[in-house]
């Protein structure tokens, strides 16, 4: 196992907690050590929860380990199915607790004969996969099991459009916030909305997800695994594009249209809705993202370079954004989903310079320390990078901060999504006069000039004469040509910067 500060994406029980956590009335229960159980004081003070999670621990400690676990783990199941009176009760293991290979899915079956309510365990195999990936499974499993403990299942398909949205879930980035926007949509397109799973949602509603016409998934992170088991035994087609953008918006109706006008049924509704005249209104009125991006505001932007990382579904949509509705060169675009990297290299094959799968924090910082962009769009971690080179950082991904699960209304996805990511972009770059009116007010000379750097070398040392040279700089610039000057200075073995070392560099950067 690779330890680290920083990790993009928790362990796998982690993802079995947000989906047990955003279904109703599910209890989830963490057979784990001590500290395994943060998740509760995660969610509750990112999400701004008002109840208690619905998320407890069966403690693996000096006890357990003597005489073992089972009668622990089913006395817990019994006492959480008395208090709680749950619906669902999922048992997990941590990546710790898994270490004792126990048979917790041979205490689950003991349990399940004498609780009252259903008992899952969380089919994951913790040692191969992440967060992410936990929780895709982990919402598949639930969905096939109640679909077939269902024997009277109804096979009714409503005459209306109908769709299911799959993937909705607790500590989403902006997750609340879309689903609100893609309600909008779908109403305008007069499609009705048949289940919203797991975010609020009951574990019996999966009995009647086969009655819509097909599934739409706003994330390639969760739910496409329930969308494709529910595609092979249902044949429910579904939507994956990500309605993120002025273009892929468009791209993601006309493949709802495609989807319902391929069923056998007909389509009956009382309002027919023409879906390219509501394109091109939402994009030309709606959107004012299409309008900005030929102002002369966004195009001080052309040929300034930024760095983009993420998850495969932002990180691949800010990068389209950026390079295809702004005309902003990205210079490398990254996803720390690396089980998903296939996909994300044909979505932004033609939209960058280069491209990262990696979730180690030290190789990123690394590459933003190199290209030096104008701005970084990435999560809260490469937020910490920029504040250290000082390049601004817009946060278009999770793992986020508590300031990214805003109060206000800030969507992603939908066209009032893409008037948010037109701010978000705007703001995130340091604008011509802002610096400007830094010089005015506060000068060069107020600031001792800092070392800007990711590595742990050494630093060359700098003459006086050398200083004074490069306090003459404007500021905006000053840090880049001290961290160019220095780079130079390493490469040659040269300890000592002196005016003669800053033009070498100059002219070997030219």
């Amino acid at each position: 196992m690779k330890l680290a500060h920083w990790m993009y994406a928790g362990p796998a029980h982690i993802g079995t907690l947000r989906v047990a956590s955003s279904f109703k009335n599910v209890h989830a229960i963490m057979h784990a050590p001590l500290g395994d159980d943060y998740f509760n004081v995660m969610r509750s003070m990112l999400e701004r929860e008002r109840n208690f999670t619905p998320a407890t621990a069966s403690i693996v400690d000096r006890h357990v380990l003597a005489r073992g676990s089972r009668k622990r783990v089913v006395d817990h199941i019994i006492r959480k199915d008395k208090e709680e009176g749950p619906d669902l009760i999922i048992l997990t293991p941590t990546c710790t607790s898994s270490i004792l290979q126990e048979d917790l899915k041979n205490f689950v079956d003991r349990a399940s004969i004498i609780s009252d309510c259903n008992v899952i365990f969380a089919d994951v195999d913790h040692y191969q996969v992440n967060e992410i990936q936990a929780a895709d499974r982990t919402l598949e499993q639930v969905v096939r099991y109640y679909l077939e403990k269902s024997h009277t299942l109804d096979q009714f398909v409503t005459d209306a459009p109908s769709v299911n949205i799959i993937g909705i879930l607790t500590l989403g980035f902006h997750n609340r916030h879309d689903c609100r926007e893609l309600r909008r949509l779908l109403k305008d397109l007069d499609i009705r909305i048949n289940q919203i799973i797991p975010e609020g949602g009951s574990v019996e509603d999966p009995k009647n997800l086969p009655k819509a016409r097909f599934n739409l998934i706003p994330y390639r992170e969760v739910g496409l695994m329930t969308a494709m088991y529910l595609n092979k035994e249902f044949g429910m087609p579904y939507v994956s594009t990500t309605p993120m953008g002025a273009v892929d918006m468009a791209e993601c109706i006309r493949q709802i249209k495609k989807s319902l006008e391929t069923l056998a049924a007909p389509i009956l509704s009382s309002k027919r809705v023409d879906y390219e005249s509501y394109i091109d209104g939402q994009t030309r009125f709606v959107s004012q993202a299409a309008w900005f991006s030929r102002s002369i505001d966004c195009q001080n932007f052309t040929g300034k370079e930024t760095v983009v990382f993420g998850d495969a579904t932002h990180a691949a949509s800010i990068t389209k954004i950026l390079a295809r509705e702004m005309g902003i060169r990205v210079s490398c675009t990254g996803t720390y989903c690396k089980h998903d990297a296939e996909w994300f290299k044909e979505q932004i094959k033609d939209f960058c310079d280069e491209i990262i799968i990696t979730d180690d924090h030290a190789e990123v910082g690394d590459i933003i320390s190199r290209v030096e962009p104008s701005a970084i769009f990435g999560t809260q971690m490469e937020r910490h990078i920029g504040k250290r080179l000082e390049i601004p950082c817009g946060v278009i991904s999770a793992p986020a901060h508590i300031q990214n699960f805003s109060l206000g209304y800030r969507p992603f996805l939908g066209y009032e999504g893409t008037n948010q990511i037109a701010d978000l972009v705007y703001n995130s770059f340091a604008l011509g006069m802002e610096d400007h009116l830094l010089d005015i007010f506060c000068g060069h000379d107020t600031k001792e000039i800092m070392t800007k750097s990711l590595s742990t070398d050494i630093s060359p040392i700098w003459d006086p004469e050398s200083r004074q040279e490069l306090g003459k700089i404007p500021r905006f610039v000053r840090d880049k040509v001290k961290r160019n000057t220095e780079k130079f200075a390493r490469r040659k073995g040269i300890l000592n910067v002196t005016v003669e070392v800053m033009h070498a560099a100059k002219e070997a950067l030219s």
